[in-house]
């Protein structure tokens, strides 16, 4: 088993520096390959990708590091002191930084939901690094109606007396991710808690980071920014995705990149990528030269 490195880099919000942790995956032996970034949702953090990036590295493929972030205000990155600053524009700054620190001309994006959005905006700039884009069930239409259910769970400061209650917790509100197996689910909610006053545990994440997504609660249509991407493009959908619709997904094939689809029976918002037939999938298209 591929242990991570946990390592962390100073970003710069308009209070002052916040540390972002992130893991780095490694191949086992020392060949030189190619680096690929994977940013999670709004909600949860690096260890998501635990399942993804040990296959990747250790496969025998072109991907000989996988870096994991953790976006301010999740997972072990530190909390922003203002709530305002928990936006795109923080998060892009912060992820240019971490591209600059691992000093690699291109790097390969996987982004789930919040970290699509990311990969996106930076794939959709001149000049950008992103050498192939995977977007996890995300794209450049969300319903008012989506951003409003998600925003009735978030902020909300959760306690649980056990993480086997975390797990049932997480059980329904990420019941979309498809049909996990129980080792899955354990590991998501030993990775997915924090301690709080009186010994209980709360989510790995700042409640804060709702204020800005409640304020924000309406229809989104970003074809222009979809329209500038020149890279390659992935798109993964879950077929009952309430986030990313069939007409949007269908559109996206047909226009600026024209990604590829993938659509997965049985999940929602948004394929967990822990599954080896998604795992395999991201693989096979992140091997690809050209």
């Amino acid at each position: 088993m591929i242990e991570p490195q946990s390592d962390q880099f100073l970003g710069l919000d308009p209070q002052g520096f916040h540390a972002v942790r992130y893991l780095d995956w490694r191949a086992p032996s020392d060949r030189s390959g190619r680096t690929a970034i994977c940013v999670h949702g709004l909600t949860r953090n690096s260890r998501d990708f635990d399942f993804l990036a040990e296959a990747l590295v250790a496969d025998g493929g072109p991907i000989t590091r996988v870096i994991c972030p953790d976006i301010a205000g999740r997972g072990q990155s530190d909390w922003l002191s203002d709530p305002n600053n928990y936006g795109y524009p923080q998060y892009l700054a912060d992820m240019t930084a971490l591209i600059a620190r691992l000093d690699v001309a291109e790097v390969d994006w996987v982004g789930t939901s919040m970290g699509g959005l990311i990969g996106m905006s930076l794939a959709a700039l001149p000049k950008s690094p992103i050498r192939r884009l995977v977007l996890n069930d995300i794209g450049p239409v969300i319903s008012k109606a989506s951003l409003q259910r998600i925003s009735d769970y978030v902020g909300l400061d959760y306690r649980f007396s056990s993480t086997d209650a975390l797990e049932k917790h997480l059980r329904k509100i990420h019941a979309p991710f498809g049909p996990l197996t129980d080792a899955q689910w354990q590991h998501m909610a030993l990775h997915s808690q924090r301690q709080v006053d009186g010994g209980n545990l709360g989510l790995a994440y700042d409640p804060a980071i709702a204020e800005n997504v409640k304020r924000a609660i309406a229809d989104v249509h970003i074809w222009s920014l979809w329209d500038q991407i020149r890279c390659p493009v992935l798109v993964l959908r879950g077929a009952d995705s309430d986030i990313l619709s069939a007409e949007a997904a269908q559109e996206m094939t047909e226009r600026g990149p024209k990604a590829k689809l993938i659509t997965f029976a049985g999940v929602g918002h948004a394929p967990a990528l822990m599954a080896r037939d998604q795992i395999d999938i991201v693989g096979e298209w992140l091997s690809k030269t050209a």
